[in-house]
């Protein structure tokens, strides 16, 4: 069965993810690597590798792997370096930073979600990932700065907090727009402006809080 998900993942990595543009080969590895069966309801991981995002529970999603690798590419991720996670979900996209960087600080608003995020991290040896219970919206100033900030929720407009906890040279990258169609968006800082460039066009769950959606 392990045989199987792997070759799985590795035909989810070259004909969804590969072949329709991502080339960092550290985001494709790490695509490779983590097990996202292990980070889906059990009655639904006869789906996890396909091209679509899959719920987890409490209204909440899994993200098409597509998307998953999009997102860290606009990120370029290294190795040394320190990452914030907005919306920790099933914990599979901390799992995938995990593989390229140091540490990972990932922030959940519901506590039950946020539990099973550190059984499935647990699980997959994601040691250098942290989870948290907050209002993502918030940031974590206390670990800032960060080389990049990655926010997977939807937001009416990226939280202000979020931009000063970013390090010079650092990214953030987040879907904004209304609650049901975003613009995925990567914004590069330059000292104490930032350069933005726009992806296309997304769907994400809403995300909740101070500086995001109201319940």
């Amino acid at each position: 069965m392990e045989q199987d998900f792997a070759e799985a993942r590795r035909l989810m990595v070259e004909h969804q993810i590969r072949a329709r543009g991502v080339s960092n080969e550290r985001v494709l590895a790490a695509m490779r690597e983590v097990p996202r069966h292990l980070f889906v309801p059990e009655d639904l991981r006869y789906a996890a590798y396909g091209d679509h995002p899959l719920p987890i529970g409490e209204e909440q999603t899994i993200s098409q792997p597509y998307i998953v690798a999009v997102m860290t590419e606009l990120l370029s991720p290294e190795p040394g370096d320190r990452i914030l996670e907005i919306g920790t979900g099933s914990g599979y996209q901390a799992a995938v930073l995990g593989r390229i960087v140091r540490e990972v600080w990932s922030v959940e608003r519901i506590a039950s979600v946020a539990a099973q995020a550190e059984r499935n991290l647990e699980e997959v040896g994601a040691a250098n990932v942290h989870v948290v219970v907050g209002d993502g919206t918030l940031g974590l100033p206390e670990h800032a700065p960060y080389d990049g900030i990655i926010v997977t929720a939807a937001a009416p407009s990226v939280p202000e907090p979020l931009f000063d906890q970013v390090a010079d040279g650092g990214r953030l990258v987040a879907p904004v727009g209304s609650r049901h169609l975003q613009d995925l968006v990567c914004y590069t800082r330059r000292g104490g402006d930032f350069v933005v460039r726009s992806w296309g066009g997304v769907a994400f769950v809403p995300l909740i809080g101070t500086y995001g959606w109201e319940v």
